[in-house]
């Protein structure tokens, strides 16, 4: 019997396992919950697959459910499980519930790894909570985990967000001190910080930098250059961003055209230069 039950564990924990690699969450509860009904425990592989398929699903609280079915099941969550959980409320825009998962992986001497604070900062940004993302970073550094460019894309993110300008200028140079490439995620939220804050001619110079680190464009980047210009009365500048849009064969989404619409109307009669 025990032969066969350990047999039986192994083929539901591979269909576990292959619904997380589909995606398909409500598949994997379903076998979980039969493997506990055939008096099969799951074991932490198990749980870790359930999770991140929920985490795919973009399914926050059966992930967190099933975290806390692995306590009561005297399962001890990993660093993998509690990650996917992360990454599962990140998606989810559930920022305190990541940040409480990161603290209790401290309280339960399970040390989180850069994809636990990548997926922690990513929470803090989705919600414009740069404070906390700010503070992630600083609290990685301070454990020997070197941020990557997905920290500090998050974190840069978070900022444009909450309107942080400066600190947004600032983790783009500290990528480039750790000799860190900033990729089009990284130039996109800086653009569009400058976009709030008004600073078109930053900008316009991150746009051209983007260019000169053979970074391509998104409508994104251009739609917030243009943005930027247009608070400004740039309007020249805006149209001449159109054109580069469309010469990169990016087509405008509806914001972009919007603002381009007034700057031609605005170009075509007396212009006004402030900022």
């Amino acid at each position: 019997m025990g032969g066969e039950a350990g047999a039986r564990r192994l083929s539901y924990s591979a269909g576990v396992s292959a619904c997380e690699k589909g995606g398909q969450w409500q598949p994997a509860l379903a076998l979980l919950s039969e493997m506990r009904e055939a008096k099969l425990e799951p074991s932490v592989i198990s749980y870790c697959a359930g999770i991140s398929a929920c985490e795919k699903g973009d399914q926050w609280q059966p992930a967190l459910a099933l975290l806390i079915e692995m306590r009561e099941a005297k399962l001890e969550p990993d660093v993998i499980s509690y990650s996917a959980g992360i990454s599962a409320c990140e998606k989810g825009g559930q920022w305190q519930q990541a940040l409480a998962l990161l603290s209790d992986m401290w309280m339960v001497n399970v040390e989180p790894g850069v994809i636990s604070y990548n997926a922690g900062i990513s929470a803090c940004g989705n919600d414009g909570r740069w404070q906390w993302a700010l503070a992630l970073l600083k609290e990685m550094s301070e454990e020997k985990l070197e941020p990557t460019v997905i920290s500090y894309s998050a974190g840069i993110s978070a900022c444009a967000k909450g309107d942080q300008l400066q600190w947004a200028l600032v983790l783009l140079s500290e990528m480039r001190e750790e000799d860190l490439e900033p990729n089009v995620i990284s130039y996109c939220a800086g653009i569009s910080a400058c976009e709030k804050s008004g600073q078109w001619q930053r900008a316009l110079a991150l746009l051209s930098e983007m260019l000169e680190a053979e970074v391509q464009p998104t409508v994104i980047s251009y739609s917030a250059g243009i943005s930027a210009c247009a608070k400004c009365e740039q309007w020249q500048r805006a149209l001449a961003l159109l054109s580069e849009l469309r010469e990169a064969k990016l087509e405008p989404d509806s914001a972009t055209a919007l603002g381009s619409a007034r700057a031609r109307r605005a170009s075509s009669g007396s212009q006004r230069w402030r900022c």
